[in-house]
Parts: C-alpha cells; sequence; structure tokens
C-alpha cells in the first residue's frame, strides 16, 4: 500500500487505469491517495465506480478485452465464444464484462458463456446496471492482483 500511495501521481494514475479503463475513476482514485488500507482503497474504488457517467462506463467498456480461450483450446469452442460475444455486443453495443474471481480457470469459459446467454435476456436498462456492477467487481479484482504484485 505503502508503495502505491507514494508512486507519483502519472505512474499511479496509468496503475489505476490498467484497473478500470476509465480515465475519470483513474484520476479520482490517484487523486484521492494515501489510501490507509485495502478496505479504504476498496471502498473508494466502489464510490469512483458509482460516479460514472455513461460516458465513463463506454470508455471503461472499450477497454476491456474479451475473455479468450487459450490457443489450444477446441476450435467448436472459440467459434461459440466469439458467436456469443457478437450477439451479445450487437445486443447491446459494447463489449461483455464479467468477474470471473468465483471460479477456476478451467470454468471461465462455461462461466462466460453462460452469463451471456442469460444477460442476452436483459433489457437494456437492466443490463447497464449489471455492466456496472460487473466493471466495479473486475476494478476490485485488479486492485487486489495490483497490491499483491507490489
Amino acid at each position: 500500500m505503502a508503495h502505491l500511495n507514494a508512486l507519483p501521481f502519472p505512474v499511479a494514475e496509468a496503475a489505476f487505469l490498467e484497473c478500470c479503463g476509465s480515465l475519470r475513476w483513474a484520476h479520482r482514485m490517484a487523486a484521492h491517495r494515501p489510501y490507509p488500507d485495502l478496505g479504504s482503497l476498496l471502498a473508494a474504488s466502489d464510490e469512483a465506480g458509482y460516479d460514472l457517467a455513461p460516458g465513463d462506463i463506454a470508455e471503461a467498456l472499450a477497454a476491456e478485452p474479451a475473455p479468450c480461450l487459450h490457443h489450444d483450446a477446441p476450435r467448436a469452442a472459440h467459434l461459440a465464444l466469439r458467436a456469443a460475444h457478437a450477439a451479445y455486443e450487437s445486443s447491446f453495443g459494447h463489449a461483455f464484462v464479467i468477474c470471473l474471481d468465483a471460479f477456476p480457470p478451467a470454468q471461465h469459459v462455461d462461466q462466460v458463456l453462460a452469463g451471456i446467454r442469460g444477460r442476452l435476456a436483459h433489457d437494456p436498462d437492466e443490463e447497464r446496471a449489471v455492466t456496472a456492477e460487473e466493471l466495479r467487481r473486475v476494478a476490485r479484482s485488479r486492485i487486489v492482483e495490483l497490491l499483491s504484485g507490489e
């Protein structure tokens, strides 16, 4: 935590930008340092996430990589994942995002496919809320990873 708090502002902002692709969110997180502990940092992350405007969320979604498979995975699995992502993006106009922390890596693809299938039934307002919550969860996860790499 001390290392993150001591980083020069542009370096801290860049590190936070890797956690959430919204420049406004990353700027706010870097500007509100120092954080006394992980709990305070995660609470600040949540608060900044709740304050994101639709344009900030769109910016963060544009920076999200699509979950992908190992190159050795069967071709059918690659095709199924691509088709599911395409259907989701066609319906909602942005990348699908999901936090997979609760699942072992071997279940990630199944969870992504199930998540996309389930969320395709949402209306746009419901999906916007779910997407924003998933972005917050992903940012929290990445912050923990960032701190564990210090």
